[in-house]
């Protein structure tokens, strides 16, 4: 089973229709019966050019679509042995011009072997807004434009700063942002995750303590506010804390001091807080998980991180720019994304998010040689998972509507083995009502 590619076919109609190539389904074939139409056509680019032809010229031919301002490959269909001297013009490859299923199996196998020789391209200088960007941050979407905005307005402020987003999405990248472009950049900037440690080791983490105030305090220990004394405080997952220590940190940004644990005396601070939560901690303070007033007191300037899936436009650079760090640390610089790879990255729904996609990266880097281009078989199986419903499902000669019907009852499938044929839980995965799943497995035929 081939993915639809776009094809344009240079030549005679009755070379086309002989061929069968309009009749595969595998094939998107836009058709001009000569160069000089090819070549006004506004630049685009398809996954291959198809040159159908013969005679003396066809080498030429070959040279001007290289000329031409068009990205895509140039195979060239002809029956005449003259495969070295159209190579050597910049063909990418001869096919020979026989007619039938074989000869289009021939050519989509060639197609997909070019495909996966395709590195992706990203927009062209002008393309996109060229905004400066934040340190530290990859990304061009308008959800992200307006994320970017809110970071340059809260840099150049003392306010409270709470980051909230899905687990993955970068907010401490954010975080660090808002550091590194105000006037407290050349202060240190402290990050600590509030989930990570107990309660009690956690507030003597953040405010430090004093020699004898527990069992094995054999020494002062200042806590990591001071540390940051005039720089930045990082608090992530801050609505994993105990309500004690919530009363403390609303103490501590009340007055602006903090108490070591086992001191009667407090320390003056000069410190900006930034905290981030990966749960509406505006809906914590309804049902008693977090404090009203500490939810005030740290959503002065509040920023909202959105989920990948949300700005899709963003996937890709990001994911070029992760092959492109890891890769100098890795040894192996000049990995680059195939388009078949792209395509199944732009697919993917991204649970994980950002941290989700750096780690996809880091994989494939580990499979892949020093300057290779990372196709399909070097992404995760949690990637490449879109392509089996559609192997499976999907027949030549069949309508659109049936194709995706099948594809429909297989995630439906999967879904309710994913959760032991408990529906409701399968239809909160699926995002859709019980009510509505049942409907379907009614009209697909779904056991």
């Amino acid at each position: 089973m081939y993915p639809i590619r776009s094809v344009l076919w240079i030549g005679p109609a009755n070379g086309l229709a002989a061929s069968g190539a309009l009749d595969c389904p595998s094939l998107d074939v836009t058709w001009v019966p000569n160069l000089g139409e090819a070549l006004s056509l506004a630049p685009a680019s398809f996954d291959v050019e198809v040159l159908d032809g013969n005679g003396s010229d066809l080498a030429e031919r070959v040279k001007r679509l290289r000329r031409s301002p068009r990205r895509s490959p140039v195979l060239v269909r002809t029956p005449e042995p003259a495969e070295a001297e159209l190579l050597a013009a910049g063909a990418r490859g001869v096919l020979a011009a026989g007619n039938g299923p074989d000869a289009v199996e021939h050519l989509l196998r060639r197609i997909d072997e070019l495909a996966e020789e395709q590195p992706w391209r990203g927009p062209e200088d002008g393309e996109t807004a060229r905004k400066p960007l934040p340190p530290g941050i990859v990304g061009s979407s308008r959800a992200m434009q307006g994320v970017f905005d809110l970071v340059e307005r809260a840099s150049q402020s003392s306010a409270t700063v709470l980051i909230a987003g899905e687990t993955g999405t970068g907010k401490e990248v954010i975080a660090r942002a808002v550091h590194s472009t105000g006037p407290r950049s050349a202060k240190p900037f402290v990050a600590v995750n509030c989930a990570a440690f107990p309660d009690s080791l956690l507030e003597s983490e953040l405010f430090g303590h004093v020699r004898g105030a527990f069992t094995g305090a054999d020494r002062d220990k200042p806590g990591l506010f001071s540390e940051a004394n005039g720089g930045t405080v990082f608090l992530d997952e801050i609505g994993e804390t105990s309500p004690p220590l919530q009363a403390n940190l609303l103490r501590v940004l009340q007055e602006r001091e903090v108490r070591p644990v086992g001191s009667s005396h407090s320390i003056p601070l000069d410190v900006r807080v930034i905290a981030a939560s990966n749960r509406s901690l505006r809906d914590a303070t309804k049902h008693g998980g977090f404090r009203e007033d500490l939810y005030y007191r740290l959503a002065v300037f509040p920023i909202t991180v959105p989920p990948l899936r949300e700005r899709r436009e963003d996937i890709l650079p990001l994911a070029e720019h992760f092959l492109s760090l890891h890769g100098q640390r890795e040894d192996k610089p000049g990995c680059r994304l195939s388009q078949p790879a792209a395509h199944l990255l732009l697919a993917h729904g991204w649970p994980g998010n950002v941290r989700e996609l750096e780690n996809e990266m880091q994989r494939a880097l580990a499979l892949a040689d020093p300057g290779a281009l990372v196709g399909p078989k070097l992404l995760s199986e949690a990637v490449r998972d879109i392509i089996s419903p559609i192997q499976q499902s999907c027949r030549a000669g069949d309508s659109l509507r049936d194709n995706m019907n099948r594809i429909e009852a297989w995630l439906i499938r999967r879904a309710l083995e994913q959760h032991g044929g408990r529906r409701a839980a399968s239809a909160r995965k699926l995002g859709i009502t019980r009510e509505g799943l049942y409907k379907k497995m009614k009209r697909l035929g779904v056991d």
